[in-house]
């Protein structure tokens, strides 16, 4: 099975997304910032991440920037999933490593194809 981390500030959002990814079969768990989520990817390199910008403590840029230089950190599929859409941020995270980008509000039919169209399902 494979395992997406959620990382999101949001309680609700991660409630949300964890459903949705269940329902895709993966295994799922969670982070509040981007801070606990790299202490999450150094203990257990998760499959993929799905991952907001906007968060306390580490946002989700430098998250994604810090992980891809960690040790396996290349390997997770990363997709943001965010309210920021202007084509800036979108090619900053490019930039920066990321696979794929989701535009809040999501459904399970936006996971499904974006995680379809980077191979996780």
């Amino acid at each position: 099975m494979k395992r997406c981390l959620i990382v999101d500030d949001s309680r609700v959002v991660r409630k949300v997304a964890r459903r949705i990814l269940e329902d895709l079969k993966f295994d799922t768990s969670e982070a509040a910032d981007g801070a606990q989520a790299l202490d999450h990817c150094r203990a257990d390199m998760p499959d993929a991440v799905l991952l907001d910008w906007n968060m306390p403590v580490m946002n989700g840029i430098d998250f994604l920037r810090a992980l891809r230089r960690e040790p396996g950190g290349e390997r997770p599929i990363v997709v943001f999933c965010t309210t920021e859409n202007d084509m800036s941020h979108i090619a900053e995270a490019i930039r920066s490593g990321a696979n794929e980008y989701i535009m809040k509000p999501f459904d399970s039919e936006i996971i499904e194809s974006k995680f379809a169209e980077v191979g996780l399902v």
